[in-house]
């Protein structure tokens, strides 16, 4: 199926194929040799501290594939350099998230992948992109300064100061619902919110945005920043989940 004899045609070819078969709208793009500063750029966003980062550590960075979801995450597919037919897969950091965002956070290492891409796409779905969307949720709301961090089936919601209501969930089916519901995302920092200079358009959204959820089994929490007195009618949230204890001293970004 593919041409062992160009890498470059063969690592195009097997991003775009894995990128059809992860779930949520993924696409890919091919970063050249050559492109030296891209390829800086995006070594430095790495967020790996295992495997890729020790291949990396012997190989710096070529040319490699980027895949792209439109909530912002990103997964970056790169060469194995060994005897082995396949690639590695990291995720990709955030560009604009402060540093401290990433503290407690453990990093979400990346795998190898066999030359199989849709069986890829399977140990991708259920390992990599498990561990990178949690971690990516709890890096967004520690820059947010929330009080928890959404789950995979709790979505948390937080009123910050300026009466708006911000989130980072952790399901990709989330975010497309918040968007749907008014919410915006910040293009810099991946946070969903939804403005409050009109309050009844926001009390609406938030009704019906529970129930949309719930349908796709997703809960929601409301709760109150630390700067805002919270609201009478504010549901009780549920306790909140411990945070990693890795912290990512030596993290490539």
């Amino acid at each position: 199926m593919y041409d062992h004899h160009n890498t470059s045609d063969r690592l195009a070819s097997y991003a775009d194929v894995l990128a059809g078969g992860l779930p949520g709208t993924w696409t890919s793009s091919h970063i050249p040799v050559g492109a030296k500063d891209d390829l800086a750029e995006l070594a430095d966003r790495i967020w790996d501290l295992d495997l890729v980062a020790a291949s990396l550590a012997n190989h710096p960075l070529q040319e490699a594939a980027l895949l792209s979801r439109p909530d912002g995450a990103q997964l970056v597919l790169v060469d194995r350099h060994d005897e082995r037919d396949g690639f590695l897969i990291a995720a990709v950091a955030p560009r604009a998230l402060p540093d401290k965002a990433y503290r407690a956070v453990p990093e979400p290492n990346g795998i190898a992948l066999v030359d199989d891409p849709f069986l890829s796409a399977e140990h991708v779905a259920g390992d990599l992109l498990a561990r990178y969307d949690t971690a990516l949720a709890q890096a967004r709301n520690n820059a947010l300064g929330g009080l928890q961090p959404s789950q995979a089936d709790r979505v948390v919601l937080t009123w910050q100061p300026d009466g708006s209501i911000a989130t980072a969930p952790v399901d990709h089916r989330a975010g497309e619902t918040l968007l749907a519901h008014g919410f915006v995302q910040d293009p810099q920092d991946g946070i969903y919110r939804l403005k409050g200079d009109d309050t009844q358009a926001q009390a609406r959204a938030l009704r019906e945005l529970g129930p949309q959820l719930e349908a796709i089994g997703i809960g929601t929490g409301l709760q109150h920043h630390a700067a805002r007195t919270a609201p009478t009618a504010t549901p009780a949230s549920a306790p909140a989940v411990p945070a990693g204890t890795r912290t990512p001293s030596a993290l490539r970004r």
